[in-house]
């Protein structure tokens, strides 16, 4: 059975991996090494910009409220369909590698490999990415998109599609490129509700419970933070404003509980339709929880056709304010 196999290989990992713990005493600590450790932590955060204690999402605004992402942190990422999920997880993937040159792992579970480099490449080509699908692009495009995969070829990007994997496989893998890398900078799920809960039962609500302790395991073993990205209840789109609140995550109350970060995108445009409507083109990256830290809204541009999230200018974040 290829899950009892799993099950063997990453127990044995596990062991390995621990050696070192056990022989230095088990997974206690003292409080003076714990006190050097934050002495450390706050000497490496003094000579970053923007004195960031976590590792920076590429986006000044989400920085100042979250203070980047932090290690051991499980962030759930949120929204309704075509808010934009998958393409923000991967432009915060993309300033991760390439900004701060750290391994990033991307598990899809919806898109195929070859369908979120193609989203890559059209964000940071900035090419209509239904032109590039449909291979009607001009000159001009055709020198974005080679100069855009001379930027994307280098970074340390990897995207595994198994689909219908399970918490054992991801941990597994992980642990492997964190082997081979000797770090990870950000774990990205897309997405947790289509993850195999490692048992079936009748309560869908126990088994997305299971699934995200399992990852919130992995973020503290790993000391990585991992973006998961989750669907909401559709019955948010039943109030008059549909902004989306915590009691709107989809099936279970443990995905608010076992988060460090929750975090919601909402586009108006999607429901305000109306070829005048001032937020056309604007996103709001909601953190409505945040353990360590505050919440708050970061305003920002959704350009669609290159499915891409950039900074608004400060004269226009003033409109929203």
């Amino acid at each position: 059975d290829k899950g009892d196999f799993v099950d063997i290989i990453d127990f044995a990992e596990s062991s390995i991996l621990n050696i070192s713990e056990k022989k230095s005493g088990g997974s206690f600590q003292s409080l003076g090494d714990l006190i050097n450790l934050n002495i450390d932590k706050l000497e490496e955060q003094q000579g970053k910009d923007g004195g960031l204690s976590g590792i920076s999402s590429g986006y000044a605004r989400l920085n100042s409220i979250t203070s980047g992402l932090q290690k051991s942190d499980l962030i759930i990422l949120a929204a309704r369909p075509s808010m934009g999920k998958t393409a923000f997880a991967l432009n915060i993937a993309r300033n991760v590698a390439l900004e701060e040159q750290k391994p990033v792992a991307v598990f899809s579970l919806e898109m195929s490999n070859e369908q979120l480099s193609m989203r890559l490449l059209t964000s940071e080509a900035r090419i209509d990415s239904n032109r590039l699908r449909t291979g009607f692009i001009n000159q001009e495009d055709w020198q974005n998109a080679t100069d855009a995969a001379g930027v994307l070829n280098d970074l340390p990007i990897f995207i595994d599609d198994t689909p219908n994997i399970t918490a054992m496989e991801i941990r597994a893998k992980a642990r492997k490129l964190y082997q081979k890398h000797n770090e990870i900078g950000l774990i990205i799920v897309d997405y947790l509700q289509l993850m195999k809960p490692p048992f079936r039962t009748d309560r869908r609500d126990l088994e997305i419970a299971e699934i995200s302790r399992s990852l919130k395991a992995l973020a503290k073993e790993l000391d990585v933070p991992i973006m998961a990205l989750s669907q909401l209840n559709r019955m948010l789109e039943q109030r008059s404003d549909k902004r989306p609140m915590l009691s709107d995550l989809r099936e279970s109350g443990a995905l608010e509980q076992d988060a460090d970060i929750v975090a919601f995108i909402y586009r108006d445009e999607i429901y305000n339709k109306e070829p005048d409507n001032p937020k056309k083109g604007t996103a709001e990256i909601i953190v409505a929880k945040n353990r360590n830290g505050a919440t708050g809204t970061a305003f920002m541009h959704f350009l669609g056709q290159y499915t891409r999230f950039e900074e608004l200018a400060p004269d226009s974040y003033q409109e929203f304010e």
